[in-house]
């Protein structure tokens, strides 16, 4: 097992200093399914964002916008994500239970 000199080791740390953290874009956002209800409902966000759902229920949900996205069905703690790359609103339910809707407002 090879150690590492004094040398080796300032390299060693300059290069995890200085190398780029992946982290997630500040600008990313999540939708929470609890109680039947995507918590917010409604968001605005810009063009090249990146929204998460998260189902907190203990039962199936979906997220379905009609030609844009769907997910497949997720059960308790299962997430989606969708980046949104063109501008507009974008209107979303839950399959299995049409009365949830939500809103996202890309601009």
């Amino acid at each position: 097992m090879k150690t590492l000199n004094r040398r080796d080791f300032g390299v060693a740390v300059a290069a995890a200093i200085l190398l780029p953290v992946t982290n997630a874009r500040a600008d990313d956002m999540e939708v929470h399914i609890d109680n039947f209800t995507f918590q917010p409902p409604e968001l605005t966000v810009k063009t090249g964002t990146t929204i998460t759902w998260t189902n907190r229920d203990d039962i199936p949900h979906t997220i379905v916008s009609a030609g844009k996205f769907r997910s497949k069905t997720l059960d308790t703690d299962d997430k989606f994500s969708f980046t949104f790359t063109a501008a507009g609103d974008y209107k979303y339910f839950c399959s299995l239970h049409p009365h949830m809707t939500g809103l996202i407002k890309v601009e």
